[in-house]
């Protein structure tokens, strides 16, 4: 039993954590007050080789292991959560064309993907269909050697910068049940009749933008059908979504440390009655709880991380990650919130767009409800089961 990092992984900590205090910890704050996008992060990142990290080496990428890539999303959330939803969609849909795609379409848009010279994000939920991807009305009609596309999509991350876009649709309206009738597109930026329509006002998750994106009969050839067969689309962004709830757990952990960091550093500096507010009991207690939580996440996190790494199914400890980190994120932000007192509420110090941000984690790639029904799942149909 070994719950070390091994040398490769420790060296790529090491160089994020530099990065991410260097670079986006002293900007985070204004450049997101200010409604700026993190242009000059990005270009960092590209250089840093993030944008490749789950893309094979065969196509220029990392090829990198799932601890890894969960550590790039502890430590660039810990910074600034929205930079970190940049990479999000962005290596969940190159994951997904990775081992999903033809080689055409692997050779067509991985090399420049992982270069970052493309990016790219995931098009699945719809206003009327989220939880329920099964209920999505976007179709896909084929029409000699391309595909009409018709419909609109709602909250996709990197919408504007993303090419090819890969959307959900429906192939086969008539099938039953519907997801047999589902499959996945690659809709490149450039196609008439694809429009970013809107950006989409948020509570959090600043830095990058999640957008309404509509289709108005936009032709997609043939070739650019995910694996080149119809009615998979279903069972390709489950198993992307599987990695989806890992990301989502790393972010989780990020929030939660900087908000521990936050309240700790505050307690030692902040006085009342003459004395530093780290030595009352009340404080202390608060700070204990954060801190075994926050490790508790972590352990789970990177063992639901391993099992993906060995090629286990992880339905189950994927679900358990992104169930438990999410609600600590959440719970560490208030907690560091309340440590704070009334600077907590201010929009001068961290804390309150680390409580804003945390918010989403309990939503994004699944509910909390909806995570405890997968857990529930995997374990009534034996696919998973706790012990050793």
């Amino acid at each position: 039993m070994d719950f070390a990092l091994n040398a490769d992984q420790e060296q790529f900590r090491a160089a994020l954590r530099d990065f991410v205090d260097s670079e986006i910890v002293p900007v985070a704050r204004e450049w997101e007050q200010a409604g700026r996008y993190p242009a000059e992060i990005v270009e960092q990142m590209k250089q840093l080789g993030l944008f490749g990290l789950m893309i094979p080496e065969s196509y220029g990428g990392a090829d990198a292991d799932f601890v890894s890539f969960t550590l790039m999303f502890e430590e660039i959330a810990r910074g600034w959560m929205g930079v970190a939803g940049i990479l999000g969609s962005h290596s969940l849909s190159c994951w997904m064309l990775a081992r999903h795609g033809t080689e055409e379409q692997k050779g067509r848009y991985l090399p420049e993907l992982a270069t970052g010279q493309r990016r790219t994000g995931i098009a699945l939920t719809e206003p009327d269909a989220g939880t329920d991807l099964q209920g999505i009305r976007t179709t896909a009609v084929a029409d000699g050697d391309s595909y009409v596309v018709n419909g609109s999509k709602m909250w996709i991350t990197n919408a504007r910068h993303a090419d090819p876009l890969p959307v959900l649709v429906k192939t086969d309206r008539t099938s039953h049940p519907a997801h047999k009738g589902m499959s996945v597109l690659l809709v490149d930026a450039a196609s008439p009749g694809f429009e970013v329509a809107r950006d989409i006002p948020k509570l959090g998750y600043k830095g990058t933008e999640s957008c309404e994106v509509v289709f108005d009969n936009v032709r997609v050839p043939a070739s650019n059908l995910l694996g080149g067969v119809e009615g998979r689309g279903m069972q390709q962004v489950l198993s992307a979504l599987e990695v989806g709830r890992l990301n989502i757990a790393g972010r989780s952990l990020g929030i939660a440390q900087r908000a521990y960091d936050e309240a700790l550093d505050y307690a030692r500096q902040r006085h009342a009655f003459g004395h530093p507010i780290a030595e009352f009991q009340a404080i202390q207690i608060r700070l204990a709880e954060m801190a075994t939580q926050l490790q508790a996440a972590r352990l789970l996190t990177y063992w639901s991380a391993s099992a993906l790494d060995h090629g286990e199914r992880s339905d189950l400890q994927t679900g358990m990650a992104k169930l438990f980190a999410s609600e600590v994120a959440l719970q560490a932000a208030q907690d560091s919130m309340r440590v704070h007192g009334g600077y907590g509420y201010s929009a001068e110090f961290e804390i309150e767009r680390l409580y804003r941000d945390s918010i989403l984690m309990t939503i994004g790639e699944g509910t909390s409800d909806v995570m405890r029904t997968v857990i529930a799942k995997a374990l009534v149909s034996g696919k998973g089961r706790v012990g050793w």
